[in-house]
Parts: structure tokens; sequence; C-alpha cells
């Protein structure tokens, strides 16, 4: 009978395989320093190589075990290819971490569809097809294991000029929730979570489409300052995460109360359907970008 009581990250997570993907920066590198700092072997997983061995190499120099491994998961093939190598060289899989994802900005008109594309092949189709990928041996092994998928508070919310990500997001939150019932109706010892980062200190809005226009390389300025200035601080938001998800915890917020806040907004949206509106905390973000941009 495999145990699915709560406990320390310590206890949870001291030994086993993590694979982790984006895990070359951001949230998933430091979800993999957090989780190779407790035990486990952690699967370094991003699409750059470089970035991949940079989070190895900080692993192991805190004295924990990494191995990095490329995988683009905007390719279904390429995401299965990466889940039998894993298999085949470290066996059965504990924690699974879908946490690849870019931030895409501008307007809707104005992306082209090539970066839509990208957008939501990463984004949500990383997701499914890294649990399609996964899954069926972490079922089939009987061990008690873990499944979170990187949602964002932003898959409650409205926010013009990040649409793709927005979009993506609230996909990634419904098949989450509709992943944790199969798992239920499976009768598999899994844990499955949605990972709710709020505001935390990241590179994401880090430029990475050369083709961005005035409105994007300015809403991309604002936010890196809304961050820098009100961010969590990437460890401790990482730290939380894993301590959450050691409990068996569904929802896991790096800022309960900003996830509650953007749930409550989004309930009376819901209740009260209104017309779409910029929010009084968004509007100054847009004030100062470039009119008619």
């Amino acid at each position: 009978m495999v145990s699915m009581e709560p406990r320390a990250a310590s206890e949870a997570f001291g030994e086993g395989v993590a694979v982790i993907t984006g895990a070359g920066a951001g949230i998933g590198a430091g979800l993999a320093q957090r989780l190779g700092s407790l035990g486990m072997t952690v699967v370094v997983a991003d699409i750059s190589i470089e970035r991949a061995t940079a989070t190895e190499a900080e692993i192991r120099r805190a004295g924990g075990d990494a191995h990095a491994m490329t995988v683009d998961v905007a390719s279904t093939a390429d995401i299965e290819r990466f889940a039998q190598s894993v298999h085949d060289r470290f066996g059965d899989v504990r924690v699974l971490i879908n946490n690849a994802g870019i931030e895409t900005v501008g307007f809707t008109w104005e992306i082209s569809a090539e970066r839509w594309d990208a957008t939501l092949d990463i984004n949500i189709h990383g997701v499914v097809h890294g649990c399609r990928a996964f899954l069926p041996r972490m079922i089939a092994s009987g061990k008690e294991a873990w499944v979170a998928n990187l949602a964002s508070v932003g898959g409650f919310g409205q926010m013009p000029i990040q649409t793709s990500y927005i979009m993506s997001k609230h996909a990634v939150q419904s098949f989450t929730e509709c992943l944790a019932l199969e798992i239920e109706l499976a009768g598999a010892p899994i844990h499955v979570a949605s990972v709710i980062p709020g505001m935390v200190r990241t590179r994401i809005f880090e430029a990475t489409d050369a083709d961005e226009g005035a409105i994007a390389v300015a809403h991309r300025a604002a936010m890196r300052e809304v961050m820098a200035a009100g961010g969590m601080d990437l460890e401790k938001a990482c730290g939380r995460i894993v301590d959450q998800l050691a409990t068996g915890a569904f929802w896991v917020s790096t800022q309960p109360r900003m996830t509650r806040m953007f749930l409550d907004a989004r309930v009376a949206f819901l209740r009260d359907q209104p017309r779409p509106r910029i929010a009084d905390d968004q509007a100054q973000i847009f004030a100062d970008l470039p009119a008619g941009a």
C-alpha cells in the first residue's frame, strides 16, 4: 500500500528521479536546485544544452546529483524520445514538472503565426505531451509519484498584450484539473498539482523575438520594472512550491494571497458577466506605452 499522506519536503523528495523541463533558467532552474538539495537525482531538461549544463553544474557544486539533457517540448516526437531516454538511463520517474514555457507579447494581430504556434506548442502542448510521454510508465510502476504543471495567476485573469501567454495558462489550468480527475479514476498513486506562480523575479520578460514591435518592447520593459520592484525572490518561491508539493496539494501557489485575489476577481467576472476591462492595477503599466503603437 503506497502512502499518500502529507509530509515534509525532505521526506517526500529525499530520493528518486525528478524530471524538470525548462530547467535551464527561472523557476525550472530554481526547482531543480531545490530538489537536488533534498537528495533527488535531477534530470535538468532544456532546449538549450548550455543552460541545462549550467543548472546541472550549480546542483553538483552544492553536492547534488544532476544530469543535463535536451528536449524540445514543442515537438511531440522529441518529448517521446526524451521520455524513453530518461527511463532507459534512470528508471522510474518520481517527480515530473512540466515547466517549460515562453512569454509572448504584442497585439494579437501583430504577432506572427510562427510565434503564435511556438507559444501554444511550448506552453500548452509541451505540458500535454509531457504527461502523455511519462505517465504510462509512472502509472505502471505503481509507485507514489508527482506530476506538476506550471500554470500562473494569469490563468485566472485577463491581460492585453500578453494574450497568447494568458490564454495558454488558462488552458494549462483546465488541463491539470481534468488530469487530476483522470488519475483519480485510474486509481494511480500520483499527486497532480497546478503550480501557480505569482510575480516571481525571473528573466521571463527578456526579449526572445527579434521581430517584436514597439508595443511589445515597451511592455516588456514595463513588466521588468514591476517584477524587479515587487517580485518574490526565486529561491523563496521555489522553496514554497516544493514544500506544498510534498503535502500532496493540488493548488500550489508562490503567493497565496495574490492567487486568492485573482480567483476572487475571476469569480466576480463570471458571476456578474461584465465586459472585460483593464483593471486598475494594470492601468499604470499601459499608461506609459507608446500611443497607437
